[in-house]
């Protein structure tokens, strides 16, 4: 077993789980990867199964049934800490998280607690988004840095690396959001215990196949998510604490 994971939520993932298996382990070896699937009615999981009985690196949670990604991502995590793993990082089956990536995410982790990929870093880096769907992102952004201070230009971006210590310290439990908001509470949590967070450029490529899981009540959820997290943060917009970095 590696010290690094890779936790992917699936659902209807069928046509991709192959190929970004194949393109994580060659941009990086010696990582696991945890697929996360929610009794995909395409047989997600069975084919995750077939692919983990061959790789030892790759292992496979099942749930009972589509509970959202948060909740996706929250089992992957739990899992991740009952194991030995050092590193967790979390992104998509459909290659809109560019595993290519990977190396350099890590390498920031070395002296980062949470590693935030991020597609606005000096400039806008997305492909094959229609125009509608990046004014929503970027003005999200916008949204969350005014409400709750947080100087991260892409805090609903889902591409991120986590060190233990962090996961350790989050009462995962307490973690309600699903949608986008997950993304937020999670970075915010992260962020008001005081741990250092940086943010990476990545280049986010729109999904190759499948649906786009956005709705308007993922939007609903994440525009009243960031009121809450400030009201529970006491109206502060700066750390409660300040975290030395976690040891090595």
């Amino acid at each position: 077993m590696n010290d690094i994971l890779a936790v992917i939520p699936t659902y209807n993932e069928r046509e991709s789980i192959q190929d970004i298996t194949r393109a994580v382990f060659r941009e990086y070896e010696a990582l696991d990867i945890l697929f996360v699937d929610d009794n995909s009615p395409d047989g997600t999981g069975q084919l995750a199964d077939a692919i983990a009985a061959k790789d030892p690196r790759v292992h496979v949670l099942h749930r009972s049934g589509k509970q959202g990604l948060g909740r996706a991502y929250i089992a992957g995590f739990k899992w991740a800490l009952e194991q030995s793993y050092q590193f967790i990082f979390e992104m998509d089956a459909d290659f809109s998280h560019n595993p290519a990536d990977i190396p350099r995410l890590l390498l920031a982790a070395q002296k980062a607690d949470l590693v935030l990929g991020s597609r606005y870093i000096g400039g806008v880096r997305v492909i094959n988004w229609p125009l509608n769907r990046l004014i929503l992102s970027r003005g999200a952004g916008i949204y969350v840095q005014l409400i709750t201070g947080m100087p991260f230009t892409d805090p609903t971006g889902g591409f991120k690396c986590y060190r233990r210590a962090v996961l350790e310290e989050i009462d995962l439990d307490a973690v309600r959001s699903n949608g986008y908001s997950f993304q937020i509470e999670m970075t915010h949590k992260t962020w008001q215990m005081g741990f250092q967070i940086q943010d990476v450029p990545i280049t986010f490529e729109e999904r190759r196949s499948g649906l786009s899981k956005m709705n308007t009540s993922i939007v609903r959820e994440a525009l009243w998510m960031v009121w809450k997290l400030w009201f529970q943060a006491g109206l502060r917009r700066t750390p409660r604490a300040r975290h030395p970095r976690s040891a090595l």
